[in-house]
């Protein structure tokens, strides 16, 4: 956690999504701080500038082609960065932002007592001092939501620097709430802040992994870029409606975007998305769908973390299902060097990034609830062609780190002048194996030194344990016919075994794996019998 005693340390995680602070704002206790009278011969400094006063919003005819043929115009003409916020906005420091809460009483569209959403806003300052415009959408026209120093409370001396009843030039970005878990409170469902990122919850999940609008050249040789969503059209929902729609613009130097997203809460909260993207420039590596989470540690690397906690990630694995039926699941690792994978496909089925581990005693965390954080599934919706899922995986000694990465490469590059359309839905929540599910799943990985334990069984040797619960497999005998397939590069093995654990639904297959000095293993394992697969095939990257 950050302290406000000393200078906020700037990760990726908190630079690009701010949860942290976000959830602050959210929980900031309501309280003032009076000033100290100044002396009696003290020179009384100037009041600093304030934040100019927006015009009267107008109504201008939109709807989602509207945005996207301004997007596709914008694409033709340089790039103009956002401005930078001067006098008091500009000075906002961590523990400013911290002490700024949005109003309740002014949330959006709680004047209808028929709406079941509510919209809160981000105050701009500090990690988020790019202005984001939005607007609300009615009967094909948009008018901007302009929102004021009266939206916001402004605790310690705040509340004498920002005078009320001021026009703010935007804001960071928003949150919307419903009534998920009870029908007497309006709990957050989805939070757009910071660049491009946007995260959702399902029924009783707790904030976790990210997606994010477009990722560009992310862990290449090229910079990386990070989009942002400049403004958002929110339509205003419909009586007793269960669904919101909203839609954004994407801008950056080297592509600009017209987004839609519409949204249904529940237990498995659904995102449908698409994403009208033009090239401003040729963009070598196009990441679609982007995910973004955090893998510190898990059983199989506990040894190198002195924690209480057995576990602490947002996500513990990569599953892709393929259109033969095939199920991959990848266990995320923290690697020790900057890894990377590429996983060759074909208009998959789905691929996503979950926490599979649902127990609170695989976790031991009070405040964090790693147990409660969602999984998050993409599928694609037509067919998108060749391609490969990429996962990154970036060394990381704290959670504060987002340090993984998954998303959709098409082949080929995005050259400029060019547009190219995408639409997929991202499904949040537990998304547990179905228990009708014919495959086999991986439920655990654990990795340590290989060979007989107590002997020198040499360096550059590691026993893998896999552990697959579930499918039709969970009632065959101890002396059913099954067998362990194994692949290994850059490795052998030298023994490898599948027994079913006593008393329980487990398979296991075990086996030693030997390799040489830095080199990279590339790993996969499933179950096989009378003639068939009956697993998924489990996936593993050793960095040695």
């Amino acid at each position: 956690m950050i302290s406000s005693k000393t200078a906020p340390r700037l990760s990726r995680r908190s630079l690009l999504m701010g949860g942290a602070a976000g959830a602050a704002l959210v929980s900031l206790p309501a309280h003032a701080q009076d000033a100290p009278a100044p002396a009696p011969d003290q020179v009384e400094a100037p009041p600093p500038p304030q934040p100019e006063a927006a015009p009267a919003p107008q109504d201008m005819a939109f709807d989602f082609d509207v945005l996207t043929e301004q997007m596709r115009q914008a694409a033709t003409t340089p790039y103009k960065a956002p401005p930078e916020p001067t006098g008091i906005l500009g000075d906002l420091q961590y523990d400013d932002y911290r002490a700024i809460n949005f109003r309740a009483d002014r949330a959006r569209w709680s004047d209808d007592p028929a709406s079941l959403f509510r919209v809160a806003a981000f105050h701009m300052g500090w990690l988020y001092s790019n202005p984001v415009q939005m607007f609300e959408v009615a009967d094909g026209h948009a008018r901007e939501m302009q929102f004021s120093t009266d939206d916001f409370e402004y605790y310690n001396n705040l509340s004498d620097r920002f005078k009320p009843h001021l026009e703010l030039p935007g804001v960071a970005g928003f949150r919307l709430s419903t009534p998920m878990n009870r029908p007497d409170i309006y709990d957050e469902l989805v939070v757009f802040l910071g660049a491009s990122y946007f995260r959702a919850l399902g029924r009783g999940n707790s904030y976790g992994l990210s997606a994010r609008g477009l990722a560009l050249n992310t862990a290449t040789t090229t910079q990386e870029e990070f989009p942002r969503f400049s403004a958002f059209y929110l339509e205003r929902p419909s009586a007793n409606s269960l669904t919101v729609h909203l839609y954004a613009a994407l801008d950056s130097p080297s592509v600009t975007g017209a987004y839609r997203f519409v949204i249904t809460p529940g237990s498995q909260t659904v995102v449908s998305v698409t994403a009208r993207i033009f090239a401003r420039e040729t963009v070598a590596q196009l990441g679609v769908a982007p995910l973004t989470s955090m893998f510190l540690f898990a059983e199989k690397n506990h040894s190198e973390f002195d924690d209480f906690r057995p576990n602490v990630h947002d996500s513990d694995g990569l599953r892709i299902e393929r259109a033969t039926g095939e199920r991959l699941w990848r266990p995320l690792n923290n690697p020790s060097r900057l890894s990377g994978s590429y996983f060759a496909e074909e208009s998959p089925v789905a691929f996503g990034l979950y926490q599979r581990d649902r127990e609170f005693e695989n976790y031991q965390d009070l405040e964090a609830r790693y147990e409660r954080r969602p999984s998050a599934r993409v599928e694609p919706v037509g067919q998108w062609g060749k391609g490969a899922i990429r996962l990154v995986e970036i060394p990381s000694d704290s959670e504060v780190n987002d340090n993984i990465v998954a998303f959709w490469v098409p082949d080929g590059s995005f050259e400029k002048g060019t547009e190219r359309e995408y639409s997929y839905i991202i499904r949040w929540g537990d998304l547990m194996p179905d228990a009708g599910e014919p495959l086999a799943y991986v439920f655990e990985t654990r990795a340590g030194a290989g060979g007989v334990s107590g002997l020198d069984n040499g360096q550059n040797f590691r026993k893998f344990v896999i552990d697959f619960r579930g499918g039709t497999i969970a009632n065959l005998p101890v002396d059913a016919q099954l067998n362990p397939v194994i692949n290994i590069q850059n490795g052998t093995v030298e023994h490898s075994s599948l027994v079913r654990i006593p008393g329980t639904d487990i398979w296991r297959i075990i086996m030693d794996v030997r390799t040489t000095s830095d080199s990279i293993v590339e790993l996969g394992a499933h179950i096989a019998g009378y003639g068939r697969k009956l697993s998924e095939t489990w996936l593993y990257q050793w960095v040695n």
